[in-house]
Protein backbone atom coordinates (compact mmCIF):
# COMPACT_ATOMS: atom_id res chain seq x y z
CA UNK A 1 0.00 0.00 0.00
CA UNK A 2 2.97 2.69 0.64
CA UNK A 3 4.76 2.14 -2.52
CA UNK A 4 1.44 2.41 -4.11
CA UNK A 5 1.05 5.71 -2.45
CA UNK A 6 4.73 6.81 -3.39
CA UNK A 7 4.22 5.76 -6.19
CA UNK A 8 1.72 8.38 -6.95
CA UNK A 9 3.18 11.32 -5.37
CA UNK A 10 6.20 10.85 -7.68
CA UNK A 11 3.84 10.80 -10.51
CA UNK A 12 2.06 13.70 -9.23
CA UNK A 13 5.10 16.39 -8.92
CA UNK A 14 6.58 14.92 -12.29
CA UNK A 15 3.45 15.74 -13.95
CA UNK A 16 3.04 19.03 -11.88
CA UNK A 17 6.83 19.63 -13.58
CA UNK A 18 6.03 18.57 -17.00
CA UNK A 19 2.60 20.51 -16.91
CA UNK A 20 4.70 23.60 -16.02
CA UNK A 21 7.94 23.33 -18.91
CA UNK A 22 4.74 22.73 -21.34
CA UNK A 23 2.89 25.76 -20.02
CA UNK A 24 6.24 28.11 -20.21
CA UNK A 25 7.14 27.14 -23.45
CA UNK A 26 4.07 28.03 -25.04
CA UNK A 27 4.71 31.63 -23.51
CA UNK A 28 7.91 31.39 -25.08
CA UNK A 29 10.05 31.53 -22.60
CA UNK A 30 13.54 30.44 -23.78
CA UNK A 31 15.13 29.86 -20.07
CA UNK A 32 12.68 28.51 -17.54
CA UNK A 33 15.38 28.94 -14.33
CA UNK A 34 16.66 32.37 -15.80
CA UNK A 35 15.25 35.04 -14.01
CA UNK A 36 15.35 37.56 -17.37
CA UNK A 37 13.58 34.21 -19.08
CA UNK A 38 10.80 36.00 -20.74
CA UNK A 39 13.29 38.70 -22.08
CA UNK A 40 16.32 36.66 -23.13
CA UNK A 41 18.99 38.34 -25.41
CA UNK A 42 18.97 34.48 -27.01
CA UNK A 43 22.34 33.97 -25.63
CA UNK A 44 22.29 30.91 -23.44
CA UNK A 45 21.88 32.03 -19.93
CA UNK A 46 25.27 30.74 -18.85
CA UNK A 47 26.73 33.58 -21.35
CA UNK A 48 25.37 36.66 -19.58
CA UNK A 49 27.00 37.93 -16.75
CA UNK A 50 25.75 38.52 -13.21
CA UNK A 51 25.33 42.07 -14.00
CA UNK A 52 23.08 41.67 -16.86
CA UNK A 53 20.93 39.86 -15.34
CA UNK A 54 20.66 42.12 -11.89
CA UNK A 55 19.95 44.57 -14.60
CA UNK A 56 17.04 42.84 -16.40
CA UNK A 57 15.58 41.89 -13.14
CA UNK A 58 15.74 45.95 -12.56
CA UNK A 59 14.05 47.14 -15.08
CA UNK A 60 11.13 44.00 -15.12
CA UNK A 61 10.37 45.54 -11.55
CA UNK A 62 10.37 48.46 -12.53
Amino acid sequence: MINIIVTAIILVAAGGAIAYIIKEKKKGVRCIGCPAAGICSGRSCSQISEAEIEEITNNIKN
